[in-house]
């Protein structure tokens, strides 16, 4: 691993990566204007540009491209992660015929679908350098970032919400949620926002370089701040998921639970009366938003039987909210449940092979954290960028898991990304085994 075996890698580094590539520049650059496109939502911004279809061109393009060197890919085109997502689109190809509502699967949910797992396949193939992998994280974490700071600085400046939830008596307060041109909720910036944390923390907190925890130090409590906006109960439930794994990490944990004392006691004594109750709600049955707790469980449970409806090809990919309208007799919305989503439109099948999935996810970060252990002789190896990234990796799993008991994610790019992420950080461990001096023998 050159970044461990040195420090401050030099040209030989360049030398090095230059010599590891498999895709052109111009390829990676394409896959990182589509980040860019996908997550700002260009097509919102400028007057014109959406009448190119451009999410759909860049995947056309970037596909064409990619089918364009297939011979360079006959390796990672077998690695598990994406050898489960192959078995997912043909189960759900060919079960097509047994579900409830083929016809809705085709014409529009399928291409959602599709928007979401190329972020698998693209990240595994296009990412096939360490400083490709480095740039990557780089510009998808800054662009979390900017989805959480616009929104906020429109609210400190203009009075921006952008929405607002019932509390009773005719009532209404306001959330914060997603820039104008964004098209996230309250719940979903809540989501970003602790999407962001673990690898601020890890590769920014983490780092040696004081000019990396100086940006931490401005970014993290306006993030927390905006969190505190949405009043997002789930996303605030994940932040906790992501405490106890940076407490976990930690070498410093008393000194680290002092610290988060105090942050909580600070960002309570920032919060309305209404964002107190929104929080206390979770616990304090007398409190007047419980109601709200106790519906989300019962709609959860309600989600989880409607799956039962037709267990074992579900309902059709993308429908949950004709389930939930045509025989529940509820609103046609999104499950709020990812568990519950499988069942109800992939049934037993499908939920099988996508939690096969997440299970491969996990193990290959596994893998990837006993290939560094291995070389634990070796200086500088946990204080690391490949050590920390796979911290940051690890605990976004797992809160990915928690908060995916509160959010929907078949058709959603997280998942997907993330193991494209652990995929081409696997490559890179690998490639540079070869460039390190094996381990001493141990003593008999």
């Amino acid at each position: 691993m050159s970044s461990i075996a040195s420090p401050k890698p030099g040209v030989s580094a360049i030398i090095h990566d230059a010599q590891d590539r498999t895709v052109p520049t111009a390829l990676f650059l394409l896959y990182c204007y589509f980040l860019v496109d996908y997550f700002l939502h260009l097509s919102a911004r400028i007057p014109v540009y959406p009448m190119f279809r451009p999410t759909l061109l860049l995947v056309a393009l970037i596909t064409l491209a990619l089918f364009t060197q297939a011979d360079k890919f006959k390796r990672i085109v077998k690695d598990p992660r994406l050898v489960a997502i192959w078995f997912l689109i043909g189960y759900i190809i060919l079960s097509l015929p047994l579900v409830e509502w083929p016809g809705s699967v085709l014409r529009a949910n399928f291409a959602e679908f599709v928007k979401a797992i190329v972020f698998l396949f693209f990240t595994a193939f296009i990412v096939d350098t360490d400083r490709r992998l480095r740039l990557i994280v780089g510009l998808w974490v800054t662009l979390q970032v900017v989805r959480v700071l616009e929104p906020l600085y429109l609210n400190l400046t203009e009075g921006y919400w952008g929405s607002g939830t019932f509390i009773g008596a005719g009532q209404f307060a306001q959330r914060l949620a997603g820039a104008p041109s964004d098209v996230i909720n309250s719940n979903e910036l809540g989501f970003v926002i602790v999407t962001a944390i673990p690898f601020l923390h890890f590769l920014m907190w983490g780092s040696s370089r004081w000019q990396a925890k100086l940006l931490y130090l401005a970014l993290v409590p306006a993030l927390l701040y905006a969190l505190i906006l949405t009043s997002s109960r789930g996303a605030m439930i994940a932040l906790a998921v992501v405490a106890l794994m940076i407490l976990k990490e930690s070498r410093h944990k008393a000194g680290l639970i002092i610290f988060g004392i105090l942050v909580a006691i600070t960002a309570w004594s920032q919060m309305s009366d209404f964002q107190k109750e929104r929080y206390t709600s979770l616990f304090d049955e007398s409190s007047q938003q419980h109601a709200t707790v106790d519906g989300r469980w019962t709609g959860m449970i309600n989600e989880f039987n409607l799956g039962m409806e037709k267990p074992i090809f579900g309902h059709g990919l993308g429908t949950t909210p004709e389930a939930k309208f045509n025989i529940a007799g509820g609103r046609a919305q999104a499950s709020h449940n990812l568990y519950a989503e499988l069942l109800i439109e992939i049934g037993i099948i499908g939920f099988i092979l996508f939690m096969r999935y997440l299970w491969l996810v996990y193990d290959q970060m596994r893998q990837n954290l006993r290939r560094m252990k291995a070389r634990a002789h070796l200086a500088g190896v946990r204080t690391s960028y490949e050590f920390r990234l796979n911290q940051a990796l690890i605990t976004t799993f797992w809160m990915y898991a928690v908060y995916s008991i509160n959010y929907w994610g078949l058709s959603q790019t997280y998942w997907y990304f993330l193991g494209g992420l652990c995929v081409a950080f696997a490559r890179s461990l690998k490639r540079n085994e070869t460039k390190l001096p094996e381990p001493e023998p141990e003593a008999p």
